[in-house]
């Protein structure tokens, strides 16, 4: 069974940093791309930042230049390093394999970025 499993969310200032964590089990890790996906209230789901299998990285212009994604092979492990956090930050984040289908999400981390 695939499991993902996200960590590292909480209330910081604007101007501040995070790490958030997505441990996975039941994959392949190191052959998969992995992908950090955003959800504030009211908003639709967007995606923010992914990573090939190779560690060619790609980011939302949003988040460009503040976040760096980043994977550990052999934790089967994905990060998001945000800095200079924004408001605009404060949603539900969550991590995922390449290969999931589109319905299938973990629980996420809540991300609350205070002005």
């Amino acid at each position: 069974q695939v499991q993902v499993v996200e960590s590292g969310g909480g209330l910081v200032q604007a101007g501040g940093s995070l790490r958030l964590s997505c441990t996975t089990s039941g994959i392949v890790f190191g052959i998969e791309h992995m992908y950090w996906y955003r959800q504030a209230p009211g908003k639709q789901r967007e995606l923010v930042a992914g990573i090939t299998s190779d560690g060619t990285r790609n980011y939302a212009d949003a988040v460009k230049g503040r976040f760096t994604i980043s994977r550990d092979n052999a934790k089967s492990t994905v990060y998001l390093e945000m800095d200079s956090l924004k408001p605009e930050d404060t949603a539900v984040y969550y991590c995922k394999p390449g290969t999931w289908s589109p319905g299938d999400w973990g629980q996420g981390t809540q991300v609350t970025v205070s002005s």
